[in-house]
């Protein structure tokens, strides 16, 4: 086929002038037609390809039907030009089914939804009659889908129904086989509940006779406790008699104590002279550590990050940034994606990945500071195949969880008093991090440090 010549408005095709769909393009007719340009798409070169499209150009043919319907569906529609690309590459792929379209007797036995496609690409004479005849045997074979299942679903209701009316018919013989039953037990308990009210009886007479019984006891019992209050005072007068004699012999081992008392005061009065003199020839320093020398506590001279944030730095300067990771154990963490996007946001985000790791490992390897990276992975179809480089630690979040989201969790789990430093220019990521101690700075700050690197 001879290419128009540059800025060249593309011949009409047969029929354009002619013929114009004046309805939608049935539903299933849309998606032949989309799988056909994306199946084709791969043979044409980017430059081919119109302006909104080229960034498909890598796509497998399922992710650009699927992410890319529209935009080839629009392009097929308004560009003539590449409308007629896509039916080159079709007559080379269906040259019988093209060549049978074009000389205006389509297959009999053919798909109407493959013949309605293929003539909304390639515009032959009458392509609007067949577009639309695809259209009514497509609802027409929906419409014999539904009766089917119509008649599907008629047919299972009825089967739930004769096994209902079954279930029904033993559920009913069931319950009247165990009435029976439970009228038998009924009258079995009736004939216990007399026997058991004979032995009632039985047992309220044998009760009057145990009531007596306990009377004689009971009388027998309070003579038994005169006796016992009897003896009781006797040992009361004895024990007065024992504690009078334990008071005295007290009183007489408190004496003897005040004795032992100031021996052992002259003992210790002894020992501590000793330790004096000890002192003296040993020339024993006195203490210089004291107890509250062990609290840890932030020193006068030791910064801190809201320490740095103070000093006379701009907010853009490198410097800051580079303070910033000198302080004792300090820990950064980047919103892979946030930097990324704002430093070189039309590379492939594989490249941009890529990319801001091998910076942040040489960052790491300069400064020593502890470094991790997060990124988004919500959106990923398959597992990223990454190795992490040296001294950089890379999470892609779970799905349901955000990049944002991890990132708080992150400063979450640090200790209280570490040096946090979190790279993102989103705002609401930052105001969060800043509640939880860490310092937030701008992604445009991490590029100026890394393109120093």
């Amino acid at each position: 086929m001879v290419e128009p010549a540059s800025g060249a408005e593309p011949a009409p095709e047969a029929g354009d002038a002619a013929e114009v769909l004046d309805r939608p393009l049935p539903e299933g007719v849309r998606r032949r037609v989309v799988s056909l340009v994306s199946d084709a798409f791969g043979g044409l070169t980017v430059a081919e390809l119109p302006a909104q499209l080229r960034q498909y150009a890598r796509f497998t043919p399922t992710r650009r039907a699927k992410f890319a319907g529209n935009a080839m569906a629009s392009a097929l529609e308004g560009d003539a030009l590449f409308r007629q690309r896509i039916g080159e590459r079709l007559r080379e792929a269906q040259p019988e089914l093209t060549g049978a379209l074009e000389s205006g007797a389509p297959p009999a036995a053919a798909d109407p939804v493959d013949v309605a496609a293929a003539a909304y690409v390639l515009r032959p004479a009458g392509w609007v009659k067949l577009v639309a005849a695809a259209g009514e045997e497509a609802q027409r074979a929906d419409a014999e889908r539904v009766g089917e299942e119509t008649q599907r679903e008629l047919e299972r209701l009825r089967e739930e129904l004769e096994r209902a009316r079954a279930q029904t018919k033993n559920d009913t013989e069931r319950l009247r086989t165990e009435l029976e039953t439970a009228r038998r037990e009924a009258e079995s308990l009736q004939r216990k509940l007399r026997s058991a009210q004979s032995d009632l009886k039985r047992g309220e007479a044998a009760l009057r006779k145990t009531a007596a019984e306990i009377d004689g006891i009971r009388n027998e019992a309070t003579g038994q406790v005169a006796a016992a209050e009897s003896e009781t005072r006797r040992l009361k007068s004895r024990l007065a008699e024992a504690e009078s004699a334990l008071e005295a012999s007290r009183r007489a081992a408190r004496e003897g104590r005040s004795v032992e008392d100031m021996r052992l005061r002259l003992l210790l009065d002894t020992v501590l002279e000793s330790a004096q003199g000890l002192r003296r020839e040993l020339a024993l320093p006195p203490a210089s550590v004291r107890p509250a020398d062990t609290v840890d506590a932030v020193e006068p001279g030791r910064m801190s990050p809201k320490d740095v944030a103070a000093r006379a730095l701009s907010e853009t300067d490198p410097a800051l940034l580079d303070q910033l990771l000198a302080l004792p154990q300090a820990h950064l963490v980047v919103d892979g994606y946030n930097v990324t996007k704002t430093g070189y946001p039309t590379m492939p985000l594989e490249k941009q990945r890529l990319r801001l790791l091998g910076g942040l490992s040489m960052l790491a390897a300069q400064t020593g500071a502890e470094m991790t990276c997060v990124f988004d992975g919500a959106e990923l179809a398959a597992p990223v195949l990454l190795a992490p480089p040296r001294g950089v630690r890379v999470l892609f979040s779970k799905p349901g969880v955000t990049a944002d989201e991890l990132i708080r969790q992150l400063v979450r789990a640090e200790p209280p008093g570490r040096p946090v430093v979190v790279v993102s220019t989103d705002r609401e990521v930052a105001d969060g991090v800043a509640k939880a101690g860490a310092r937030p700075v701008a992604s445009a700050l991490l590029l100026k440090r890394l393109s120093r690197v």
